[in-house]
């Protein structure tokens, strides 16, 4: 798994703790920089297992970003337009109309007073443990990759495959 920042981090952590899963982070936080070589050369020393999955977990509220990503290869892109909060946002409420990063965070400071990026509080946790079913099928609704969009359910599906 890499992601893009530590709201992505906290989040991946979170997942790890409630469904105790071993998923491993790879954060040397690359922001923007993630390309095949940069996976490559991460992933090299690390040990392999023929079930491994490759996860991206990142923004793509620029097209640029979602071209770069297209091109790692087999990677299961995990990436939410503008940004990973519009998938904690769906936990609570439907949401379909066009948004800016700042946008969602003001309609999910609304629902969870205290939250900063980089941390999940403790409202954030009960609402992503009650309200997982309805954000999958809430981002399933939406159109990949467009503004607003998440498919950071992906994950959710694949562990609950497990």
């Amino acid at each position: 798994m890499f992601c893009e920042g530590e709201s992505e981090e906290a989040y991946i952590s979170y997942i790890r703790s409630k469904y105790r899963v071993p998923i491993e982070i790879k954060t040397k936080i690359s922001r923007t920089n993630i390309n095949q070589n940069y996976v490559k050369r991460i992933l090299y020393s690390v040990p392999k297992h023929k079930k491994d999955k490759l996860f991206l977990l990142y923004d793509i509220d620029r097209q640029e970003m979602l071209e770069r990503l297209q091109s790692i290869k087999y990677a299961i892109l995990l990436v939410s337009n503008p940004c990973i909060e519009l998938w904690f946002v769906l936990h609570t409420c439907n949401h379909t109309a066009e948004a800016t990063a700042d946008q969602i965070l003001n309609k999910l400071e609304r629902i969870c007073d205290s939250y900063k990026k980089g941390s999940i509080c403790d409202k954030l946790k009960h609402e992503l443990d009650t309200g997982v079913e309805a954000a999958s099928k809430r981002a399933k609704k939406l159109v990949k990759f467009n503004n607003p969009s998440t498919t950071v359910y992906f994950l959710l599906d694949e562990i609950s495959q497990v």
